[in-house]
């Protein structure tokens, strides 16, 4: 990735809605030259997608919390994951080091549904020893933005 890529790439994780032609004034290109780049950029998976970003209050998704779950074997890993793939309350699922398996990120719209997640998916996968929960208060920063320079 060149610099005018990185710049492309910044533009379209920020303002998805930005034209091609905005892009390219602000890039110093033409709207075709853009949009073969576009192109080129999700052809690398350097873009791996584009949506909305939803607030999730608006939903009713009021209750933001972090789950450490520790796996007994390896051999857990590759049922959990995928079980935590297909759970809607799950918004990222992280494999991490330390003495915990994976972190999960995950939304709900109240402590019940926390409550259920933990008891009726989440501890109902094989190999899971133990969780520890941390809920949060408040989000002061949360972003999907990566940096590019």
């Amino acid at each position: 990735m060149d610099d005018i890529d990185r710049k492309i790439a910044d533009i379209a994780q920020r303002d998805g809605r930005a034209s091609y032609a905005e892009i390219g004034a602000t890039v110093g290109l033409s709207v075709s030259a853009v949009n073969e780049r576009l192109k080129k950029l999700q052809a690398a998976g350097v873009i791996t997608g584009w949506g909305a970003r939803v607030a999730p209050g608006a939903l009713g998704l009021d209750v933001l919390a972090f789950v450490q779950v520790l796996l007994e074997r390896p051999e857990h890993d590759a049922p959990f994951r995928a079980a935590m793939m297909a759970a809607p309350a799950v918004q990222e699922c992280h494999h991490v080091t330390g003495e915990w398996s994976y972190l999960l990120k995950v939304r709900v719209a109240g402590t019940a549904d926390l409550e259920r997640f933990l008891a009726n998916t989440l501890k109902a996968q094989p190999g899971v020893v133990r969780s520890h929960t941390v809920i949060a208060l408040s989000s002061p920063k949360e972003t999907p933005i990566l940096p590019v320079e």
